[in-house]
């Protein structure tokens, strides 16, 4: 079954480099970015339909940039013996053939057929969020580490969930948070002002994170016609209504596009 490529328009712009606001000479960290409260959780998307037979099946597909896009590195202002020198802006990274990594994909009001999640875990690694965007079920535990060996802190920016703002010193190698509303949370390091990852809430059962070249899979999914959103981080929301028949393998393509000069 053929479906029709989605094209979402973008603002070419990455999020500004940050620096550490550790030291008093050293730049402000910029202000905390506030996602939009529609994803995950958009009122104004369609209802899940499921159709009456039992049948499942599968939604893969493929996010793509299309167009230029200038690798961004970020500078590192300290721990360089952990850190390192620089790194590259894990905001947007493209495969050589245009697949986009780090893109949520989920079915909009489906939220019954998978069991969820019961905890997940974000890790910090030379200084960076492992995974940069993680996906957890509204409920689920979310454990916090630290393989680093140095000072963290764990601050997050949302409005639905209650911020919290927790120093990780190197004995403290994890912590536990729990968030029940459905939102993209920022996280972010005020040690390390470079340090930024999402983790989305969401109180659907089907999601899934595109991989380095693009890719992502749903399995076990109901017949059924559905809405599938998107998100990036930079280059914003998309959706594509589709119609999943049982046994069916049906594969969708979102492509997001470079703003013409």
């Amino acid at each position: 079954m053929s479906l029709r490529k989605v094209i979402a328009a973008s603002v070419f712009s990455l999020i500004p480099v940050m620096a550490s606001c550790s030291k008093e000479n050293e730049p402000s960290p910029m202000p905390p970015q506030v996602p939009s409260a529609k994803f995950p959780s958009d009122p104004a998307a369609p209802s899940a339909q499921v159709s009456g037979a039992q049948g499942k099946g599968t939604i893969t597909g493929k996010v793509v940039f299309k167009g230029k896009h200038a690798a961004a590195k970020l500078s590192v202002s300290k721990d360089k013996e952990v850190c390192g020198n620089t790194k590259a802006d894990p905001a947007v990274t493209i495969a050589s053939d245009g697949g986009l990594k780090n893109a949520v994909v989920q079915i909009a009001g489906l939220r019954e057929g998978k069991t969820p999640v019961k905890e997940a875990e974000l890790d910090q690694v030379k200084c960076e969020y492992v995974p940069h965007v993680l996906v957890i079920p509204t409920g689920a535990t979310l454990k916090i580490k630290n393989d680093d060996g140095i000072l963290h802190n764990v601050h997050t920016v949302s409005k639905q969930n209650t911020p919290f703002n927790r120093a990780q010193p190197k004995f403290l190698k994890e912590i536990s948070e729990t968030f029940g509303k459905p939102e993209i949370v920022q996280m972010r390091c005020d040690v390390h002002g470079w340090m930024s990852g999402w983790v989305v809430v969401t109180d659907n059962a089907f999601y899934d994170v595109s991989r380095a070249d693009g890719g992502f899979r749903l399995d076990g999914v109901l017949a059924g016609k559905y809405n599938l959103e998107i998100w990036h981080e930079v280059f914003g929301k998309a959706t594509q209504e589709i119609e999943l028949k049982a046994g069916e393998v049906v594969n969708v393509t979102f492509e997001f596009h470079a703003k013409a000069n």
